[in-house]
């Protein structure tokens, strides 16, 4: 039986959490909810009683991103065994097809933990103890998802739905189902069959390899090839910058999850997750200032049930009420409360402008 790694998927540029979120320094790298950065909680809470080993992690992120990675963990007395550094973003099949390359590397029985860096639990134990379910099925060849028990008829999550059982918390997939409106994600909810898509995996780094082949092999022969011809400078692994701007970009749930036959989920889990997503959901998970939430230096007359976050600047608000207001040296964002989903069409509109020096 193979050791547990755990991926850590750090890129992206978190859109959605613009300006403080930017391409330079994403929202995994932001101390967002907690006065840790997302990247320190998430390998944080692979630390503690595990069912399982669990190796020291493996960072996939971006390749401007390799030393505040590595400076980062290593604030929080964490060390990175691998850096993986993509020279451009390929979505989350290379970047799984890569993790297992990495893992069967140092292990030939050994497993993935594949989980995003941007994601808040507030129990850890629950998803440790999720994790140390998902082995004994992972080791049987299936590559499991984790299900998250749904609180509400969220239509911001793609959906799992259960099917036949697999043993103690898991059951193979019946469907994974696209986002819902907000009647469909009622009838999820009521159901009781259904749960959110995390988007955390474990698999045999081996079983992957053999889905990946079997399904998307133009991705896969790709990949591997960036993956053999990497350089690699300590723990820095510098994928080809050639071979892998090569690669098809697809996700792990098109291309993989959804075509293979091996497919299981675990749970619901219930632990408290959240993919912070928007700042609504920053906004949710964060503690208030009676009916406000203040984060930096901000001043307040009269506003109630309001979001301020002002990082290196003085904000000042007066009588407005349900308002997101996120300043930056050089941006400020004001919108609705209910209207945060839409602050990626406004960095989709500094891109179409050729306003590089705002993303």
């Amino acid at each position: 039986m193979g050791s547990v790694f755990p991926v850590v998927m750090s890129g992206g540029s978190g859109t959605r959490l613009w300006p403080l979120s930017r391409q330079a320094n994403p929202k995994q790298f932001r101390a967002l909810v907690t006065d840790k950065t997302m990247l320190e909680e998430t390998v944080g809470r692979l630390v503690g009683e595990n069912d399982h080993p669990v190796e020291a992690p493996i960072v996939i992120c971006g390749a401007g991103h390799g030393d505040l990675v590595d400076s980062i963990l290593n604030g929080a007395g964490h060390t990175a065994q691998s850096v993986v550094l993509e020279p451009i973003g390929r979505n989350t099949a290379p970047v799984a097809i890569v993790a297992a390359l990495e893992v069967l590397a140092k292990d030939k029985d050994g497993l993935v933990l594949l989980l995003p860096a941007d994601h808040h639990v507030i129990d850890p134990a629950a998803f440790r103890r999720a994790v140390g379910q998902a082995v004994p099925i992972a080791e049987q060849g299936y590559l499991t998802t984790f299900g998250i028990k749904p609180t509400h008829p969220e239509t911001g999550y793609g959906y799992i739905r259960a099917g036949a059982p697999l043993g103690e918390g898991a059951s193979k997939v019946a469907a994974f189902v696209e986002k819902p409106n907000r009647e469909k994600a009622q009838t999820y909810l009521d159901d009781g069959h259904y749960a959110w898509n995390a988007g955390i995996f474990l698999y045999r780094a081996d079983r992957l390899l053999e889905e990946a082949q079997a399904h998307i092999p133009e991705i896969a022969t790709a990949t591997t090839e960036a993956w053999k011809a990497a350089r690699r400078e300590g723990n820095m692994v510098h994928l080809d910058t050639d071979k892998f701007a090569a690669v098809p970009s697809e996700s792990i749930d098109y291309g993989i999850m959804e075509r293979t036959s091996r497919a299981a989920m675990i749970g619901p889990v219930d632990m408290g997750w959240n993919d912070v997503g928007s700042w609504q959901a920053v906004s949710a998970l964060s503690p208030r200032d009676g009916a406000n939430v203040v984060k930096g230096d901000v001043v307040l007359e009269g506003v109630k049930n309001s979001f301020v976050l002002a990082d290196g600047v003085t904000v000042a608000a007066i009588g407005v009420e349900d308002l997101i207001i996120v300043a930056t040296g050089d941006a400020v964002l004001v919108t609705r409360a209910d209207r945060t989903q839409d602050v990626k069409k406004i960095v989709d509109q500094l891109k179409a402008k050729g306003r590089s020096e705002l993303l």
